[in-house]
């Protein structure tokens, strides 16, 4: 549990905060307002926040009792958890956002050393150490905060979350060029959302 790990956890809980934020004071038709993703509104994308913070509790609790517990049921069941988000109150909503993230944290907090170390399988098939949660997580609630569509951009988020984040994207597109530009702006391209570069390749969208 070395540098990543701790700068995941710090991450996760600056992701929250701006997720919280952005969310503040939304009511019925603000959640029925477009997010930034393709055909969800920014009630899809809340519900599926508080359901991938309850499907990694699922995950950390296989790290800590050795009982195999998936992140989702199915398929099926992850894009119900989505779909709810059309039909919740603002009310339900969000609170559902905040205890879900509050509850996983506490259950990352429960977390022994060793705890930590146990292998746990990702919704993507991955047999990965408990450590990689944190960081699946940040990726989960920094990215989308931006697609909140609430004035947050990348620009707000955490420089070397960012490096981070720009780092992997790169290794997992096979790509061995990056265009100039700024952090945040390269990060966004990276990623599949809107940025202000010139002359760079469309991508397709990433998380």
């Amino acid at each position: 549990m070395g540098r990543v790990f701790a700068d995941a956890r710090r991450w996760t809980a600056e992701g929250t905060r701006l997720l919280l934020e952005g969310v503040a004071g939304l009511d019925e038709s603000g959640f029925s307002a477009p997010s930034g993703l393709p055909g969800w509104t920014r009630g899809h994308l809340v519900a599926h926040l508080s359901s991938n913070a309850e499907a990694l509790g699922n995950l950390v609790h296989w790290a800590a009792t050795g009982v195999e517990t998936p992140m989702y049921a199915s398929t099926e069941a992850r894009a119900a958890g989505i779909a709810k988000g059309g039909t919740m109150s603002a009310e339900a909503l969000g609170s559902w956002l905040t205890t879900s993230a509050e509850t996983l944290e506490k259950a990352m907090d429960r977390l022994t050393e060793e705890q930590w170390r146990h292998e746990i399988v990702t919704a993507q098939g991955r047999t990965v150490p408990a450590t990689e949660i944190p960081w699946l997580r940040a990726r989960e609630v920094c990215v989308h905060a931006v697609d909140l569509n609430r004035g947050i951009g990348f620009a707000e988020l955490p420089e070397d979350f960012l490096t981070t984040l720009v780092g992997e994207i790169t290794a997992k597109r096979g790509l061995t060029e990056l265009p100039d530009g700024r952090l945040p702006e390269v990060a966004a391209w990276l990623a599949g959302r809107p940025h202000t570069l010139a002359d760079a390749a469309a991508l397709g969208p990433w998380l």
